[in-house]
């Protein structure tokens, strides 16, 4: 048996792949935007990927399923309950993917959605037993999967569900099982994954708190509550992996001179400066949104364009162009036009406008001392009401990241902004979306409410 685990570190989403070497056939599980990872992997080792097979459908990252099954001809397998209207083949619990001595046990386990399966692996070398499940978003390293990304009107019946699955399908797993989750550390389908990528049900059954509770209406709490923030455009990248993904093909770097670039944007394209601060501070386009090409821009994107929009890159190295694009495709961006290939003194030699400066980075000391001036920011907290509600800086307004957008007009463009979180990574993306609006002085609080907390600065709580 042969099985490797991918994963995609921001997004925090893993993927598998798992085959029989001496049949040489393979399977991959939960596929990424990026499917050449798996097609070269199974070539290395002499397997043909047959079986596609997904444990649900995503709300965090669109599916490579469809590309993938482009290029090998394999066939994608979904629960019935996804009601997907891709081409595909229908799983039922019960299930059995035979490839050569490797059995793929399909179990039905909704919970954090209906149509969630967890799929047992059986080397059949060795015995009959499970020796691997791979969860999908169902059990994860000390969590388990949030109810809330199907609507939050369902979350509490599918937080029944997912007690029962837990009760009747995992807890009788034996204790050597191997938990293969589909998830790690940085996704925000469950409360506090960890950061290991792997762990048994024996370690699980006696730590992850989700399987402490045994009462249904307990677990149900327990289930809805301190949830963090929803994925960005997590309800259209759900109904881009019902309706099944255009396949990407290969993705090619596509240079823009100054005149196509100004061509686009005139149609409405918008331009993504993914460059350092540093440069970005020293000179750039009016109008741009400033994300820094790091594993956080998949997660920061949804929430500060719209998913609709074509988009043009300024880039530092044209050689980060391909691995921007599948970052972006990974959450369905997938209008990308190209780069900005001239530079901006040639873009200042046709007579169009640049400007530096930026958002400031501010710490809570200087963010104490800027609120006892005369015109003194308003304090926007872009965490989640719940989070609010435990302690936030005197007077800050709430603004979750993910309303954000849609509430941003409520403000005076006039008045400075200081955008605070927890700890300063969600302000970095609430800070780029109020400088490319136009505000006039937007300051970025790092180190966020932990920060003023620490510095012994007042706390509100309501």
């Amino acid at each position: 048996m042969y099985l490797q685990q991918f994963f995609v570190r921001g997004l925090g989403c893993a993927s598998y792949l798992v085959g029989c070497e001496g049949a040489g056939v393979a399977a991959v599980i939960d596929p990424d935007r990026d499917v050449r990872k798996y097609l070269e992997t199974a070539a290395k080792y002499g397997m043909t990927i047959t079986h596609i097979i997904e444990t649900h459908l995503h709300a965090d990252h669109v599916s490579g399923n469809t590309d993938l099954a482009a290029r090998t001809g394999a066939k994608i397998y979904v629960h019935e309950a996804a009601n997907a209207t891709f081409e595909h083949e229908v799983l039922k619990g019960g299930d059995v993917i035979m490839l050569g001595n490797v059995d793929l046990h399909i179990r039905h386990t909704p919970g954090h959605t209906p149509e969630s399966v967890t799929v047992l692996v059986v080397d059949k070398t060795r015995a009959d037993e499970p020796w691997m499940a791979l969860t999908g978003d169902t059990l994860f390293v000390g969590d388990a999967g949030r109810p809330d990304l199907v609507g939050i009107e369902v979350a509490r019946g599918l937080a029944e569900q997912m007690y029962t699955t837990l009760r009747d399908e995992y807890l009788p797993l034996n204790d050597g099982v191997m938990i293969l989750p589909g998830h790690g550390a940085g996704s925000l389908c469950g409360k506090s994954i960890g950061s290991v990528l792997s762990t048994t049900m024996g370690y699980e059954r006696r730590h992850n708190p989700a399987l402490q509770i045994h009462d249904a209406d307990e677990y149900v709490q327990f289930a809805v509550e301190g949830l963090p923030e929803q994925p960005g455009n997590f309800k259209r990248i759900k109904q881009i992996n019902r309706q099944g993904a255009r396949p990407l093909g290969e993705v090619q770097a596509r240079r823009l001179s100054t005149q196509d670039a100004v061509s686009a944007f005139r149609q409405g394209a918008a331009l993504l400066d993914v460059r350092s601060k540093a440069e970005f501070k020293a000179k750039h386009i009016p109008g741009a949104v400033h994300l820094e090409a790091d594993e956080e821009l998949s997660n920061r994107i949804g929430f500060v364009l719209p998913p609709e929009v074509s988009i043009v890159l300024q880039v530092s190295d044209p050689a980060d162009y391909e691995s921007i694009v599948y970052s972006l495709a990974r959450v369905g961006y997938d209008q990308v036009l190209g780069y900005l290939g001239d530079s901006l003194q040639q873009w200042e030699a046709f007579g169009l406008p640049t400007t530096s400066g930026d958002v400031r980075d501010i710490d809570a000391a200087e963010l104490r001392g800027l609120l006892e001036k005369e015109d003194a920011p308003i304090v926007i907290d872009v965490r989640e009401s719940w989070e609010y509600a435990q302690g936030h800086v005197p007077g800050a307004k709430l603004m979750s990241l993910g309303e954000l957008s849609r509430r941003i007009n409520e403000l005076d463009m006039s008045r400075p902004v200081a955008v605070i979180c927890a700890t300063g990574g969600r302000s970095q993306s609430a800070a780029a979306l109020f400088g490319q609006k136009g505000f006039e002085t937007v300051y970025n609080v790092l180190g966020g409410t932990m920060g003023w907390i620490q510095e012994g600065l007042p706390i509100e709580r309501n």
